[in-house]
């Protein structure tokens, strides 16, 4: 298991330069899924963060405090312009991802579409510059459902009618991206202990109420096994 906080404010390297630093990361809240890692890009794209998907990473590896990402400065720095004061449509998902001729995730029976994993055997479709028939869209109705991990971060964890703690981190699997657990800390702020809910054990969760609900009993949750040790890396 792959700590989301431990990767805040990693470096980005892409494949002929740096590209910043791990600002944040989107999942999609229906499958539990890292669908963007956000770049906070510097001085080298002044005002400006991008959207990088776990597709440009290939198996998930990082050196040190350094993530290294399949794709040129030049490749980025065309990439669709996003604007992340708003919600990230759908609509902006599919111009992305043509972009970059990977396919949609959000189309087949697979957490990546047709696959289980974002890794590409093959190029599909053309990177851009080339040629080749456009993607099929999808209807505009369909929703991306895509929350930041930095956002939900310190949402409290209710069990029946008792709230036990709050959400401190996400547990990934670095093979598919899968957020597995959450990292939650009981009791007081300062004195409390970390444990870890799974995800099959989540029920819903609720924006307005800053609040996540799981199916365990309080005392079951608050017997959860302690996170396991992770790599040490940059605090935020």
């Amino acid at each position: 298991m792959q700590s989301i906080k431990e990767l805040y404010g990693n470096k980005l390297g892409a494949s002929d330069g740096d590209i910043g630093h791990v600002k944040d990361f989107y999942f999609d809240d229906q499958n539990w899924v890292i669908r963007y890692l956000v770049a906070d890009t510097g001085s080298w794209l002044p005002g400006r963060q991008v959207l990088i998907s776990p597709y440009s990473f290939g198996p998930f590896e990082h050196t040190g405090n350094v993530l290294r990402v399949n794709l040129t400065r030049k490749q980025i720095e065309d990439s669709p312009s996003i604007d992340l004061h708003k919600p990230v449509s759908r609509k902006y998902e599919e111009e992305y991802y043509q972009y970059y001729g990977w396919p949609f995730y959000w189309q087949g029976a697979g957490v990546w579409g047709m696959s289980g994993f974002p890794v590409l055997e093959t190029v599909t479709r053309p990177f851009p510059g080339q040629s080749g028939e456009p993607t099929e869209p999808t209807p505009p109705s369909t929703d991306s459902h895509l929350r930041s991990t930095q956002a939900v971060s310190g949402y409290q964890l209710q069990t029946g009618d008792a709230m036990i703690g709050h959400v401190r981190d996400f547990m990934m699997d670095p093979y598919n991206w899968a957020i597995r657990q959450l990292v939650i800390k009981t009791g007081h702020r300062l004195s409390g202990k970390d444990v870890v809910i799974e995800i099959k054990n989540v029920q819903r969760i609720s924006y307005d109420e800053s609040t996540i609900f799981t199916d365990l009993p309080e005392g079951a949750a608050k017997q959860s096994p302690a996170p396991p040790l992770v790599s040490a890396g940059p605090t935020n």
